[in-house]
Order: structure tokens, then C-alpha cells, then sequence
């Protein structure tokens, strides 16, 4: 690929740069992870929450509910990314609240 003719706001793992903006944070997700799908199989909406130290990226899902329109939990499992605004660096963590998933990471990174 000419770089000279590569777009100045996107990121690849072969240039891992780090990000400067949510829409970069959302690139090096996007060419790093499998696309999250719905259970109709379009791609789901991902969010990126930026914060201090890093990006917090997520799919959003529809809510479940049962034949009768009553809502249900979610069901277990999955995870968030998180993208180092120093590094690039890309860690999941757990499918938690925002603020949740934010401090594990700052707690992991000791």
C-alpha cells in the first residue's frame, strides 16, 4: 500500500500507531476483532466511550425478551475492548457496565 495515498485517520495493525480519536480507536478494533452480528445476522452497532488512559469499545444489542414481549437478562458471556491511547495495544475485558469494565482495566494495568 502507497502511503502517501493512505487515508491520515486510519489505523492497521501493520502500522500501529495509537489513536487519537474514537473513530481511530474503532478502525484498530474493526481490523484486529471479528464483526459482532445480530441474531439476523447484520452487524451490530459499536460504540467507543473514550476515557482518560484508552477507548472502551462495544457491540450493542437489541434487548431480549420472551414470545410474550417481556423483557429477559441477557445472556452470559462476552466481552468489551479496550484501546490504549498510549500504545494501541488492544485487552478485552469482561462484558460489564462501562464504569465497571474501565476501573478492571486501570486495575490491571496496575
Amino acid at each position: 500500500m502507497d502511503r502517501n495515498n493512505e487515508k491520515e485517520d486510519h489505523v492497521t495493525s501493520a502500522d500501529p500507531v495509537p489513536p487519537t480519536t474514537p473513530e481511530q480507536a474503532l478502525d484498530i478494533v474493526r481490523d484486529r476483532f471479528a464483526e459482532p452480528k445480530l441474531p439476523d445476522g447484520t452487524p451490530a452497532e459499536l460504540r467507543v466511550e473514550e476515557f482518560d488512559i484508552g477507548y472502551l469499545v462495544y457491540a450493542v444489542f437489541p434487548p431480549v425478551t420472551d414470545a410474550a414481549g417481556r423483557p429477559q437478562p441477557a445472556p452470559p458471556g462476552g466481552s468489551k475492548i479496550v484501546v490504549s491511547k498510549e500504545t494501541g495495544e488492544t485487552v478485552t475485558v469482561p462484558n460489564y457496565p462501562t464504569e465497571a469494565a474501565i476501573a478492571l482495566y486501570r486495575r490491571q494495568r496496575g
